[in-house]
């Protein structure tokens, strides 16, 4: 079960980000961090944290909610692994790095929870749509 929930998740959380990052927040991070940025995109380890962070949206929230026949469970529970799993990244900056913006502390957490919280119900649906 768990590898077809992932290999149905990954499209799902790729497609969501890439139009997050690519066309809805590009011009916000750049205006905000934009002196952090690279110019060009480091591919490895942006392909790892996706494929990471798909293993513990998948096993922690997915799999239980599509167990427990609860897209409300989806829902709330990918909203707290988002934020949980985004917090880790920016609350870290936030304490470690001089100039952080804490706007961009606020966008990310509430982008985390929205993105994940999205993905589980998509993939919930999917899954109980196909007799998983």
């Amino acid at each position: 079960m768990f590898l077809k929930l992932y290999l149905i998740a990954l499209p799902v959380l790729v497609l969501l980000d890439m139009t997050w990052l690519g066309l809805v927040a590009k011009n916000f991070y750049a205006k905000h961090i934009g002196f952090l940025l690279r110019p060009d995109f480091n591919l490895i380890p942006g392909v790892l944290f996706y494929l990471l962070y798909l293993v513990g949206l998948v096993f922690f929230v997915i799999m239980p909610a599509v167990s427990k026949g609860s897209w409300v469970y989806a829902l709330v529970l990918g909203a707290l692994f988002g934020l949980i799993a985004y917090s880790t990244y920016d609350l870290t900056n936030q304490a470690t790095l001089q100039n952080w913006p804490l706007i961009v502390t606020i966008v990310d957490l509430a982008w985390g929870m929205v993105a994940a919280s999205f993905v589980s119900v998509v993939v919930y649906l999917i899954a109980k749509k196909i007799g998983m």
